[in-house]
């Protein structure tokens, strides 16, 4: 089986995909293309996934990740970073040709964007908390600082888990209903004490709020669609030992 590059029309002439699982190496509960260092798969597999990912994204680029944290924090990239010296971040941005940037996701939201008139591209991993701290409005800004123009921007939002996959508790709802009354639209009644969260709605919100104008959200659900996506949490909902993370790419051309 092929590896599967999900594309977006936002992101139109830029190099950039969302991968799932269809075309990998990996076996067992990561069974396909793994790309996640932090998961218990073998080390050759994953390597040999990530090589076959950017081979269907752009063949002979060099793939750029960062050690993820669940923040708000972007890093701007101009060269190669060393695997072991990954700065802790959860989005990056760079200017620079031949690079491709990739962000490991299971079932929180990707985002890519790109500014194509500048020369810029950004991707960023936006869970729930990254995206409550502000992790969209961050790497616009640092896209921005790189001579990217907010009006330009195209943002695409991957594969992640959907509202009607993502149940949460009343104390979640608060969470965010405290910092901003307004983002309780993208919360739904669900059984007694919880609710629905539209994590992809409320990403695509901030990144409007971040001036972004044209947003394209691909609707998928990593949590119901188990042949395309590895899930977190219908792993934990199954008990499975572990679990496998897909990547996110984008880069400019060399």
């Amino acid at each position: 089986m092929s590896v599967e590059v999900i594309r977006a029309a936002a992101l139109y002439g830029v190099k950039h995909g969302f991968l799932g699982r269809r075309g990998g190496v990996s076996t067992g509960v990561h069974a396909g293309l793994n790309t996640g260092t932090g998961s218990a798969d073998e080390a050759a597999a994953i390597a040999e996934n990530r090589a076959r990912a950017v081979a269907a994204v752009a063949p002979g680029a060099r793939l750029v990740t960062v050690f993820q944290v669940h923040s708000a924090e972007v890093v701007t990239v101009t060269g190669p970073i060393d695997f072991e010296e990954r700065p802790r971040a959860d989005a990056m941005v760079t200017a620079t040709p031949g690079l491709l940037l990739g962000i490991l996701t299971a079932d929180c939201a990707p985002v890519l964007l790109a500014d194509r008139e500048a020369g810029v591209v950004g991707a960023a991993h936006a869970g729930w908390k990254g995206a409550f701290a502000g992790v969209c409005e961050a790497t616009v800004a640092a896209m921005v600082a790189l001579g990217a123009d907010r009006a330009r921007i195209a943002a695409a939002i991957g594969p992640c888990i959907a509202r009607a996959s993502y149940e949460v508790d009343d104390a979640f709802l608060a969470r965010f209903a405290a910092a901003d009354p307004e983002t309780e639209r993208f919360f739904s009644p669900g059984r007694p004490g919880h609710h629905q969260f539209d994590l992809e709605g409320y990403v695509a919100a901030r990144l409007a709020a971040a001036g972004v104008a044209r947003i394209e959200a691909l609707g998928l659900d990593t949590y119901a669609d188990a042949d395309r996506f590895f899930s977190y949490r219908r792993a934990t909902h199954a008990r499975e030992s572990d679990y496998g993370r897909q990547i996110s790419l984008i880069g400019l051309g060399a």
